[in-house]
């Protein structure tokens, strides 16, 4: 099959196996090349639920690759039929399984509804696995949190709960832009209800992560060394409306919330290292994309960014957060991770700079459809995306006839 990108709305409906393998093996290089193991402080068996795009995935390369760790990657996607590709994910999981067992590391990947209590219990059999055959105690040394989903089933209730990508209070307008041709619309949403609320937090706040180190814990999976990281974002105050001040700002508000319960009933009892909040830059991923205001803000940002040598894709990301934040030579302690005034690891820290926050909303202020090309980086958010689902990665040949 020869497979040419299918775009609708800023969604990519399909993917490409070959640019999703050679974008896994890029990452794999950085992480070699920028990472190395210390015995005594980095991880050793590391759980990654969300394991498959994105953060998750850089994080589960970084582990693997830069510190030799045995992993295991929890993740729901969706295999190739006759006449669909998988998803981007199921692919990434393949690459990522074949480069570990050509470099010799352990890696075990389940493919389930990380929600469910089922596959929390089959996780927990899948890490003493992998801990026998790498001949390791079965104590999780490092559990990444990065799951990104719109639905969510309660496992104690049963309960199906939807999330809802809305202001709260006030109806919001902005504009946004197709990436694709560099047109710009206005998007409006009204207020959230109050069950949208409730239900977005239900979905994408911290309610999963504890039920998750509750498990792991009555597994006896957990140690002092362990170390739990979740991922959010804040961003700047011209995206708060839709952001951090919208439903998803709610969710994210529970995830510090069941942070610092974590904390409270693991760390403090010396349970665990500890449990931290991290803040990352903005990026494109499949969930940035279709989030309104956002991908003309990334646009500009990626200008800025790059013209000041400042630029980071999530695998940059995740190895300054091990190297800098989680791992770094002082965090030998947990209690030296460096983190800002309400304990969240910063690593958004760049992006957020004083000049770089000008830059990108003086360019914000000044873009028209005359000039979107030239003053902002909309073909970088392109190619972020497409290369997201495999497709735009140099090297491929997108012409040829591949096996889905």
């Amino acid at each position: 099959m020869i497979i040419k990108p299918m775009v609708r709305n800023n969604i990519c409906l399909n993917s490409h196996p070959t640019g999703c393998t050679v974008s896994v093996q890029r990452q794999i290089e950085y992480a070699k090349k920028n990472l190395s193991p210390v015995d005594y402080k980095t991880p050793k068996l590391v759980l990654v639920i969300g394991c498959s795009n994105g953060y998750g995935l850089a994080s589960r390369i970084a582990a693997a690759f830069g510190y030799g760790a045995v992993t295991v990657g929890l993740s729901k996607e969706k295999a190739a039929s006759d006449k669909h590709t998988a998803t981007p994910g199921y692919y990434n999981n393949e690459a990522f399984d074949r480069e570990a067992a050509k470099a010799g590391l352990i890696s075990k990947t389940l493919d389930g509804n990380a929600f469910l209590g089922e596959t929390k219990a089959e996780t927990a059999k899948v890490v003493r696995l992998a801990a026998e055959e790498a001949k390791i105690q079965p104590k999780i040394d490092l559990i990444v949190y990065s799951l990104a989903s719109p639905v969510r089933t309660c496992p104690k209730t049963g309960i199906l709960y939807k999330s809802a990508i809305k202001p709260v209070g006030e109806p919001f307008s902005g504009k946004t832009l197709n990436m694709m041709d560099g047109t710009f619309t206005v998007t409006s949403a009204e207020p959230a209800t109050e069950d949208e609320i409730y239900n977005t937090i239900k979905v994408m706040g911290g309610e999963d992560w504890e039920y998750w180190m509750e498990a792991l814990y009555k597994e006896g999976l957990l140690s002092p060394k362990t170390r739990t990281v979740a991922y959010s974002y804040l961003g700047p105050e011209h995206s708060w409306p839709i952001y951090k001040n919208g439903t998803i700002g709610k969710a994210k508000e529970d995830l510090e919330r069941a942070c610092v319960e974590i904390n409270k009933i693991y760390a403090e009892q010396g349970k665990i290292a500890g449990a931290w909040v991290s803040v990352n830059k903005a990026l494109v991923t499949r969930s940035s994309a279709v989030i309104p205001i956002i991908p003309l803000y990334i646009s500009c940002l990626f200008k800025v960014m790059k013209e000041m040598h400042l630029h980071e894709g999530c695998i940059e990301q995740i190895v300054r957060l091990y190297r800098e934040r989680l791992y770094s030579a002082e965090s030998g302690d947990p209690e030296m991770v460096p983190v800002d005034r309400k304990g969240r690891i910063r690593i958004d820290d760049w992006e957020m700079r004083e000049d770089v926050q000008k830059a990108t909303m003086e360019k914000m202020k000044n873009i028209t459809p005359e000039n979107v090309f030239t003053q902002t980086d909309v073909a970088g958010f392109k190619h972020d995306f497409l290369e997201a689902h495999g497709f735009d990665v140099a090297g491929v040949n997108y012409d040829a006839d591949v096996e889905i």
